[in-house]
């Protein structure tokens, strides 16, 4: 089953983008992952949130897949340097639909 990530950051500094970007597409890629939107450009339609710099949604092709990228060893450092210099938000989604 499909599973999504969607993710909410705001970099507080930059110094990880450079590194982080090209580990991060690499090891995506590695686990079957799909960058489906990657964008600044999002508007709120409905109630109050927050208003994160990016909106990021990955497809992944199960949920161990999502899990597997989160923990493997050459993305932990990268992970952490993201933590520390963003306030992010990383939901993992099951693609399932409860309500048909």
């Amino acid at each position: 089953m499909t599973y999504y990530s969607v993710l909410e950051v705001t970099p507080t500094d930059n110094a990880w983008v450079e590194d982080y970007l090209p580990a991060a597409n690499k090891l995506v890629a590695q686990y079957g992952g799909k960058y489906l939107t990657r964008t600044s450009v999002h508007e709120l339609l409905e109630g109050q949130g927050i208003d994160p710099a990016l909106r990021i949604i990955i497809a992944w092709p199960s949920k161990q897949a999502a899990v597997d990228f989160m923990n493997d060893e050459d993305y932990l450092p990268h992970l952490a340097a993201r933590s520390k210099g963003s306030e992010s938000h990383h939901y993992l989604i099951e693609g399932n639909d409860e309500l048909s």
